[in-house]
């Protein structure tokens, strides 16, 4: 993902969504294109007979059923200009029957530990209340269209996930999940504007306009000292929160159990899933510093279920040490969107110094409202059944969080090399040492300059990654060798790099394809079924998902695609590299620490031989 270092967030001049109409259509690339890609993509897993046959296989695709399902595809992207979107929604997301909230979501730690908060006890609640009013404030800009359009050089970047920030909730269904989305600008009318509060099992929901005008941090303190006050000193509420880690059709049935069980019920989860965001109040108080948010991270991705609402858009969690985070459903957009709103946020509260400098004022405003729901003893069964498969789960997951601080984007810039390519090709290099065999690889790309575009398979795994990585363990070879090596590796990876974000990846296209077969009930195409296809990666059966989570202080995760595999993923800073790694536990040959430690150490390999040849 290459987002440039942030334009100036508010624009006077330019609305939001002014260009969203004019922006170019998804492309279907060419077929040949893209097969002659795929089978380069697929060589490192191969050997020569292997390859042989996958090539035949290929050849054969694309002179016989391949041509006809491309001709088709074609014809549906003249039909709609992204002739991706609810097919992509619907396979990476909404089909999915596990649990999404385990195996799908994103989180991430803020960064203010490292200026205005440091982790501290009491703090919770005031800090919550200016991160929310920041946060607040972010959605009336999107509102009246005054949060600047993003750029990736000239292009002009889709800004359509930006209203799935707010007041958006997975709504889970027996066969397929749907998204429901409430936001409007001030244009296009009313916008729900009620908070969701969880602590304690209990949920509660308060508005954040008054009489027409935001509440302000002093107002937000005394809400959610009147939840906690409350909390504290009564019982705990049953969780139904933690319904929402479910398996999906699971979730479902118990979700319209609920409904039958009382009408009322439809009323309360509704009103959460119109909410602008879900405020989680964690009695936890995670160790973090600017070097190790290991526990921060993973207290935010897989932490207490009873206070997360998995399936909305924006959890916003504040642990009772005052450190945060951010936990999101993923199907409504990607990281970089909520990136952009947290970035925000704290751009502002560092230039309050952390503090609310306006009036101390509080209105007499309604007090926040208990959510109460009907449950009967097998809702209460359930959740605690839930809880307890959602904790076995989490449990197996092994997370690292550090920072490598030796160096990062202005020493790699210097070098003339590019940044993500430069953690890209460690990664790569990190898992051959640790695992003696390419890795297959799922990067990220965006494809945001066209019409709803989200993202692009980038596949660093490459014949020229490979052949730098094996000359890197060869002893006979020199470091000339190695470097020209790694320079044709850079290349490669920074022209597929281009060529995803232009939708001229092969990923996508071949998803299309396959999905037009099963839409015409055609059988599965040979291609799919290939040995090669899998080992490679396709079918969601990469080993390592990574992504570059931007180059701001905010850096996120997700979990492993596969289970022997890992998730990697990273923020590049000026002077560090900020890495989040995980695996499961019961996999005896994969270990995230170490391969964080590894992939540190090829950093430091990596600069050594640029500094070699210049001696």
């Amino acid at each position: 993902i290459c987002i440039m270092e942030k334009q100036v967030l508010e624009s006077s001049e330019e609305r939001t969504f002014q260009y969203q109409d004019s922006l170019p259509s998804l492309p279907v690339p060419p077929l040949d294109e893209s097969l002659s890609k795929y089978l380069d993509a697929v060589k490192p897993f191969l050997n020569q007979e292997e390859y042989q046959r996958t090539e035949d296989i290929v050849k054969k695709f694309e002179n016989g059923i391949g041509k006809e399902l491309h001709r088709k595809l074609l014809e549906r992207a003249k039909m709609r200009r992204n002739w991706l979107e609810d097919w992509w929604l619907n396979v990476a997301y909404l089909d999915l029957r596990i649990s999404t909230q385990i195996h799908c979501n994103m989180g991430g730690p803020g960064p203010y530990i490292e200026h205005c908060w440091p982790p501290k006890e009491g703090t919770q609640i005031e800090r919550a209340c200016v991160n929310i009013w920041h946060t607040l404030k972010y959605w009336e800009l999107l509102r009246a269209e005054k949060v600047a359009v993003e750029r990736s050089g000239t292009a002009v970047l889709d800004m359509n996930q930006f209203r799935m920030l707010f007041c958006t909730c997975k709504i889970p269904g027996v066969t397929r999940d749907s998204i429901g989305s409430y936001f409007k600008t001030e244009t296009e009318g009313e916008c729900p504007s009620h908070l969701i509060v969880l602590c304690r099992g209990r949920v509660f929901a308060f508005d954040a306009i008054q009489e027409g005008n935001m509440v302000t941090p002093p107002e937000i303190f005394r809400q959610l000292t009147y939840i906690q006050k409350r909390c504290h000193s009564e019982p705990d509420g049953p969780g139904l929160a933690a319904l929402t880690s479910n398996e999906r059709t699971k979730w479902a049935e118990l979700r319209e159990y609920l409904v039958d069980l009382d009408p009322k019920n439809l009323t309360l989860l509704e009103k959460i899933q119109r909410s602008l965001f879900v405020i989680c109040l964690d009695d936890s108080s995670p160790h973090a510093t600017p070097e190790d948010y290991t526990e921060v991270t993973r207290l935010g991705l897989i932490g207490d279920p009873t206070v997360r609402w998995g399936d909305k858009s924006y959890n916003s969690i504040f642990f009772s040490n005052g450190t945060c985070g951010a936990f999101c459903d993923h199907s409504p957009f990607d990281a970089m969107a909520l990136i952009t709103m947290l970035s925000y946020a704290e751009k502002k509260i560092i230039e309050n110094e952390g503090k609310w400098k306006g009036s101390d004022k509080v209105r007499d405003i309604p007090w926040p409202e208990e959510l109460v729901f009907t449950v009967d003893q097998k809702v209460i069964n359930e959740i605690g059944r839930t809880k307890e498969f959602y904790y076995k789960k989490v449990s197996d997951l092994q997370l690292v969080s550090y920072a490598f601080t030796s160096f990062g984007k202005a020493l790699i810039r210097k070098k003339k090399l590019h940044p993500d390519t430069f953690v890209q090709l460690a990664l790569q290099l990190a898992y051959y040492k640790c695992h003696g065999r390419p890795g297959c690889c799922y990067e990220t790309a965006m494809t945001r300059r066209f019409y709803h575009g989200r993202t692009e398979t980038i596949r660093p795994c490459t014949v020229e990654a490979v052949e730098w990585c094996k000359s890197m363990l060869d002893i006979s070879d020199n470091t000339y060798q190695r470097l020209q090596l790694m320079h044709k590796a850079f290349a490669k990876h920074n022209k597929m790099r281009k060529d995803c974000e232009n939708g001229k990846g092969f990923d996508r296209h071949l998803l299309g394809l396959l999905l037009i077969a099963q839409e015409q009930g055609l059988p599965v195409p040979e291609l799919y079924v290939d040995n090669a296809f899998t080992a490679s990666g396709g079918g969601g059966n990469f080993v390592l998902s990574t992504s570059l989570a931007g180059y701001t202080r905010f850096s996120g995760s997700a979990l492993p695609m596969v289970h022997h595999g890992y998730g990697f993923f990273y923020t590049i800073r000026d002077d560090r590299i900020v890495t989040t790694c995980s695996s499961w536990k019961s996999c005896p040959e994969t270990d995230a620490e170490v391969l964080c430690r590894t992939v540190f150490q090829c950093f430091q390999d990596m600069l050594q031989l640029t500094v070699a040849a210049q001696l």
